[in-house]
């Protein structure tokens, strides 16, 4: 793969990425009520994420309120949310960045060593940013394992498990970090020693025809 499909290629790898953590971040399906167990409660099914819990019921109704209070919310939410937050905002950064740094825009190709600089640093924040929505995902999830097992004396029925948003947050961090790292291939080296050894061989050329 050339240099320039690699770099579109991370580049959209990338920018699905950040797309899914949005969708991750909002969703409130970060952990849902457990059917498990021998008594099966479906008449409402609830669903807890980062801004909002949602009942939903068995008629399709569903019944959304955002968290009242921020101090209030548990030590590991307003964590998530934290990183959730830093991870779009390395992401949004990371999408302009490494458009003038791609080699396939127009933007600084004077300089293209410059310019595959510039493609590397987009593709550390989109690195950076894959790795805050991985440790948000993950220390949900811990927190949901935790939870479940912890209450043993409460039925499996009313726990928590897994939400879908959990799982989209682990897709958007695979490609965040898949993407970053074929841009950060982008080495300006390379092209540093290609253009000195044209500089030198064209001396040399001039002088075997003389």
């Amino acid at each position: 793969m050339g240099g320039g499909a690699r770099e579109l290629a991370g580049y959209l790898a990338a920018l699905a990425g950040w797309v899914a953590g949005l969708a991750a971040a909002v969703l409130p399906q970060w952990r849902q009520s457990s059917y498990a167990g021998d008594a099966i409660i479906t008449a409402v099914g609830l669903h807890e994420g980062l801004w909002m819990s949602c009942a939903a019921q068995s008629t399709g109704q569903v019944q959304c309120r955002l968290h009242d209070s921020l101090l209030s919310l548990e030590v590991h939410i307003q964590t998530c949310r934290a990183l959730m937050v830093i991870s779009l905002l390395l992401g949004f950064f990371g999408i302009i960045v490494s458009v003038v740094g791609m080699k396939c825009t127009k933007v600084g190709e004077e300089d293209p060593v410059t310019k595959s600089r510039i493609a590397v640093a987009g593709g550390v924040l989109f690195v950076l940013s894959g790795l805050c929505t991985l440790a948000a995902v993950s220390l949900y999830a811990t927190q949901v394992t935790y939870e479940f097992f912890r209450e043993s004396t409460i039925p499996i029925n009313t726990r928590y498990e897994f939400g879908s948003a959990l799982f989209v947050g682990w897709g958007a961090a695979s490609l965040s970090m898949l993407g970053g790292s074929l841009l950060c291939c982008s080495c300006p080296a390379k092209e540093r020693r290609g253009q000195r050894y044209q500089q030198q061989s064209q001396p040399s050329a001039a002088q075997d025809y003389v």
